[in-house]
């Protein structure tokens, strides 16, 4: 019997529901006889979940780039350890663990979220994912891949698209929030945003939805992310004729709740968006979501059947019509979310990205 492929995964874990995607492929590896050692902060909540999966836990994270002794820490563990691969997440991990690698056998496996910020003219670059000592990127959405094609010079086997699944059943015993605690009654419709405020986002757009929505309709946005009130979308909401049904919550850490107390997920993003966790999440609640056409949605939609409802970007005509049509109809709103749960279940699983992640070490080893 050959031995089993020893895998190093650098990567900082932090909240359980935020880490969890990621999390879970390093547990699902682990129970295929892959051989997991993970490098993080032993501060981390998952290095319990971690010890009870047989995952071997290093106290060690480089919390700085360009250190010295992260890279002379990390290149002794690869040796001491034997590793076939090193599996790099975050930026400060996948800068020292390519310098650490240098001259070793072990293949470098960088992670990928988002379609932006890699370009073949930038030096920096060339730290990182344009470096050569790099094996394989995997990306988390057919749009990161394409977009690493568009770069001088860059070797296209080099990319492959891995989706971060999510399981249906981490999110059934949910429990709706009680619509009392949001302003918002049972009678009302309910849509909500989740994301913190950065440009890609789109969140004007989507408060300027709310300008088309009659005003004696009791449809509710509640919005759920760091740093929404600032003077744009402050202005938007104030002249807005809907302004008393628009709902700043702030950051919250029990998000799953009031997703599943809303009738629909708007994600109004307009460019540079990984495939997004908010939205994986709302699908594997029941929850339909409507979505922008941002090339790194296209995971979430299917051409057959009606998995969530698509509209173009910077479009609030478009967000609004697309919430006043679930809301004039509540047997779309069930098909919709029946159908991208089952769209998660089947396509976008957990199990299928451990798969596809187990084939991946066993080609790089295998060459």
């Amino acid at each position: 019997m050959s031995n089993p492929i020893k895998v190093l995964i650098i990567s900082g874990y932090g909240s359980v529901h935020t880490s969890r995607p990621e999390a879970e492929i390093a547990i699902g590896l682990a129970k295929t006889g892959i051989d997991i050692t993970i490098m993080t902060d032993s501060l981390s909540p998952y290095i319990e979940i971690f010890k009870d999966a047989g995952i071997k836990i290093i106290d060690y994270y480089p919390h700085k780039k360009f250190s010295r002794k992260s890279v002379k820490f990390i290149r002794q563990t690869i040796i001491d350890g034997g590793f076939n691969i090193l599996h790099l997440y975050t930026s400060t991990a996948i800068v020292n663990g390519i310098k650490a690698a240098r001259n070793l056998k072990v293949k470098v496996v960088l992670y990928r979220g988002v379609p932006d910020n890699v370009q073949w003219y930038d030096p920096t670059s060339y730290l990182k994912y344009l470096h050569p000592r790099v094996d394989k990127i995997v990306c988390n959405a057919k749009a990161v891949e394409d977009y690493f094609h568009k770069q001088l010079f860059f070797k296209k086997e080099k990319t492959i698209t891995i989706n971060k699944g999510h399981n249906v059943d981490w999110y059934s015993s949910t429990v709706p929030a009680d619509r009392k605690e949001l302003n918002v009654s049972d009678d009302d419709f309910v849509v909500v945003f989740v994301g913190n405020n950065r440009p890609m986002k789109g969140v004007p757009y989507l408060l300027k939805a709310f300008n088309h929505l009659p005003v004696d309709l009791p449809i509710h946005l509640i919005i759920a992310g760091s740093n929404m009130r600032n003077k744009e979308n402050d202005s938007i909401v104030n002249s807005s004729p809907n302004k008393k049904r628009i709902h700043f919550i702030g950051f919250r850490n029990d998000i799953l709740p009031i997703v599943a107390a809303s009738d629909t997920l708007v994600l109004s993003s307009v460019k540079r968006e990984s495939i997004t966790r908010a939205v994986f999440e709302a699908m594997s609640l029941k929850i339909p979501a409507i979505i922008t056409n941002i090339p790194s949605n296209r995971e979430f939609a299917d051409d057959k059947i009606e998995t969530v409802v698509v509209v173009p970007i910077k479009d609030e005509k478009a967000i609004a019509d697309a919430i006043l049509d679930l809301y004039h109809n509540p047997e779309k709103r069930k098909v919709v979310g029946e159908n991208g749960y089952n769209h998660i279940r089947t396509k976008l699983n957990n199990e299928r990205t451990v798969l596809e992640m187990k084939k991946l070490y066993e080609e790089l080893v295998s060459e």
